[in-house]
């Protein structure tokens, strides 16, 4: 028998059609959405089913549709499936999705939240300013000293830990530009720049963590009823009080998202499943932690496949 984390993918994960295939099979899903849209006083339904992509793409629009498609996900997998989580995580933007599966924000809340949270984020920097990318097979430290040689009084440091091996930085375009030369210099051929409008996670979003400190006041928080390891800490909370300010803190703190697999496979953690659009953590799952097995529910398929005990 497993013991099971449930995870929720972030940014990156949007295609149009997300969500369509479950909500045809299972009203609950169709019902989600239904709610979403009543949340947020538009068709973000249709948007997820038909696109465009290219309003897809854009991070206010982004940010509640993942969210959407994965509660609804999350809710089919609940009626159809027995299995329960020991933990709840999500990457970034999939932080909100877990503290909706643990109970501590209402759906409706989380939606308007995020909404916000994206245009907050993308205001923050003008586009063109700032720029993210991805540095492969370099450790950390490494990784470190080629920031402080790039940063040249701007702003460069990690975003993401995503994997051993996969560490996206953000910062200044000019200085994420001249640490992937470094990098290139020192070796590593794989720095690339990610096609990103806007530098998250880094000091460069202080102004959005400000405006999302105001948006989050007025929201309720609930007591968790399974606990989210947070990206900041890469620990499990289960502290409501501790939900508003570990959400303000990570717009610009890097995503710990390897530690916070290990810190799970630690605590016994065995199956993960990655509920909602996309399979990007679960196979960052299998580099972090060989023995893990994962499993995907983003459609009928992966709920059936779940319900009848393929993991």
């Amino acid at each position: 028998m497993h013991t099971y984390a449930f995870i929720f993918p972030g940014q990156g994960s949007q295609h149009a059609g997300m969500g369509r295939e479950l909500s045809e099979n299972f009203r609950t899903a169709a019902r989600t959405f239904e709610e979403a849209n009543d949340a947020l006083g538009f068709s973000l339904s249709r948007l997820c089913y038909e696109g465009p992509e290219e309003d897809l793409k854009l991070t206010a629009n982004t940010q509640p549709a993942i969210l959407a498609a994965s509660v609804a996900a999350l809710r089919v997998l609940r009626e159809e499936s027995p299995v329960t989580p020991a933990f709840l995580a999500g990457h970034s933007l999939g932080e909100y999705s877990a503290l909706v599966a643990s109970g501590a924000l209402d759906f409706a809340d989380a939606l308007r939240v995020v909404r916000a949270r994206g245009s907050f984020m993308q205001d923050a920097v003008p586009v063109g300013v700032g720029a993210m990318a991805a540095i492969l097979g370099v450790e950390a430290a490494v990784l470190l000293e080629i920031c402080a040689e790039a940063a040249g009084g701007e702003v460069v440091s990690p975003a993401n830990y995503n994997s051993p091996g996969q560490i996206v930085i953000a910062g200044h375009t000019g200085a994420v530009n001249r640490a992937i030369e470094i990098a290139k210099a020192r070796g590593f051929r794989k720095a690339m720049l990610l096609p990103v409008s806007a530098p998250f996670h880094c000091s460069l979003m202080e102004k959005a963590a400000e405006r999302l400190a105001g948006a989050l006041e007025p929201v309720e928080v609930w007591p968790l009823a399974t606990p989210v390891v947070s990206n900041v800490e890469a620990e499990p909370n289960a502290d409501p009080a501790r939900v508003k300010p570990l959400l303000v803190e990570q717009v610009c703190s890097p995503v710990l998202w390897d530690n916070s697999v290990q810190r799970m496979t630690a605590a016994g953690v065995t199956g993960f499943v990655e509920i909602g659009p996309g399979k990007v953590l679960a196979g960052l799952v299998k580099r972090i932690s060989k023995e893990a097995v994962t499993a995907n529910v983003q459609d009928a398929a992966g709920v059936k496949a779940l319900a009848e005990g393929a993991l």
